[in-house]
């Protein structure tokens, strides 16, 4: 007999691997559109992210797309070697790097972006204007929900001084 715990369970895992196909899908088409550009779909992110001209931090390029700080820094790296980006101290914040795209990186963003047309077409495709809409919704709401601590997940509040050791 199944329980509710249980059918919330199954669910959400079927959520969660339904996710998974889809993302790991749309992540194998965009690299096999970009492959002979030189650019990984993960890289195109980051050259998406910076699209609007002005410079982010590095932290806020975390946040927008998603990465991990070591992750995205590995990608600013190598993309900043290829000429494609450039960082630089903050102008405000000593401990910031300021990160922009380069005249070759723009360039790079237009061709990667036309290489990538039929992705998106393919997705726009997919589902009409109003399941768009649902779709975007949920999983902005998916985003924020799960990407929060559970209270299990938290560490529970110790008395003061528990935990540590007296002196003798």
């Amino acid at each position: 007999m199944s329980t509710n715990q249980d059918d919330s369970t199954s669910q959400g895992h079927e959520i969660a691997m339904t996710l998974r196909a889809a993302y790991m899908a749309l992540h194998r088409q965009t690299d096999a559109a970009l492959a002979r550009r030189g650019v990984t779909a993960d890289q195109f992110v980051v050259l998406t992210t910076l699209a609007g001209g002005e410079a982010r931090t590095q932290r806020e390029l975390v946040a927008r797309t998603a990465s991990d700080p070591s992750t995205l820094r590995a990608m600013l790296v190598l993309l900043e070697k290829r000429g494609l980006i450039e960082r630089r101290p903050h102008p405000t914040d000593g401990r910031a790097r300021s990160v922009r795209l380069t005249s070759l990186g723009r360039r790079t963003l237009t061709r990667t972006w036309k290489a990538t047309e039929p992705v998106r077409q393919r997705l726009a495709a997919a589902l009409g204007p109003r399941e768009t809409d649902q779709l975007t919704a949920s999983l902005g709401k998916i985003a924020i929900l799960v990407g929060r601590p559970s209270a299990a997940e938290v560490a529970p509040a110790t008395k003061k001084g528990a935990g540590r050791r007296r002196r003798r």
